[in-house]
């Protein structure tokens, strides 16, 4: 299981959402290159971005700013947040997350990931399994399982599922949620939200359904509130 430290961008600033909610930011620094530079000096094997300004429909505001850090680490970047194109791609970046376009526009999304086999991800974002868009902003009629199964015939190159009521508050990952989705799909499961201890990473690295693991865990405000180092975390994640 990779560990993917997270850097979440506003108006250029290193920001963290409690549940998605604009209005309750906390801001961790300003410079987000540095900050990713000592991400993968400590060994992380991906870079995790979210443009939270694109992601709600403002633009895409940060986006040189994704530029800049993939080509300034060493190691992939994976980048969400208002992604609709392969703009970001083009720029260096390694993977992109999809969440929005493959709910409302899925045979784009789908031209998408087979133009780039491998290189595009799908954000499955939600609350009690109802899919959330537009920076979480609105909640759809979907299921985490119909969105699972509307890509499974697809070369995406990951499921990244987010319980959003675990995000950004150190309560500790839906093991039950992601043990769930693994049971769903062939395709990889990131998991993102919640992640609060090492022994939180261990859980999901423990996680093992008829040989399925999951493939990565996303974390950012643990790190940032000094829950454990990115290569203690790297680390746990075996």
């Amino acid at each position: 299981m990779d560990l993917y430290p997270s850097i979440d961008l506003r108006g250029g600033r290193i920001v963290r959402l409690a549940q998605g909610d604009y209005d309750r930011e906390t801001h961790y620094g300003d410079d987000a290159i540095a900050v990713a530079k000592n991400f993968a000096a400590q060994g992380a094997p991906w870079i995790h971005v979210v443009d939270l300004d694109a992601a709600k429909g403002d633009g895409p505001l940060n986006a040189q700013t994704i530029k800049d850090i993939a080509a300034a680490v060493g190691v992939p970047v994976q980048a969400g947040g208002g992604q609709v194109d392969d703009s970001s791609l083009k720029a260096g970046v390694r993977r992109v997350v999809l969440g929005s376009l493959a709910i409302s526009d899925p045979d784009a999304a789908k031209r998408l990931v087979r133009a780039y086999p491998g290189r595009v991800a799908i954000g499955l974002d939600h609350r009690e399994g109802r899919i959330a868009v537009r920076g979480w902003l609105e909640e759809t009629d979907q299921r985490v399982d119909d969105v699972i199964a509307t890509f499974s015939d697809v070369n995406v190159a990951a499921f990244i599922v987010t319980n959003i009521a675990t995000d950004g508050q150190l309560s500790g990952p839906d093991l039950e949620g992601l043990e769930r989705a693994v049971t769903l799909t062939h395709v990889p499961v990131i998991a993102s939200g919640g992640v609060a201890s090492l022994a939180d990473l261990n859980a999901l690295a423990e996680i093992d359904v008829n040989g399925r693991r999951l493939a990565g865990a996303i974390t950012g405000r643990a790190i940032y509130e000094g829950k454990f180092s990115v290569a203690e975390g790297v680390a746990a994640c075996g």
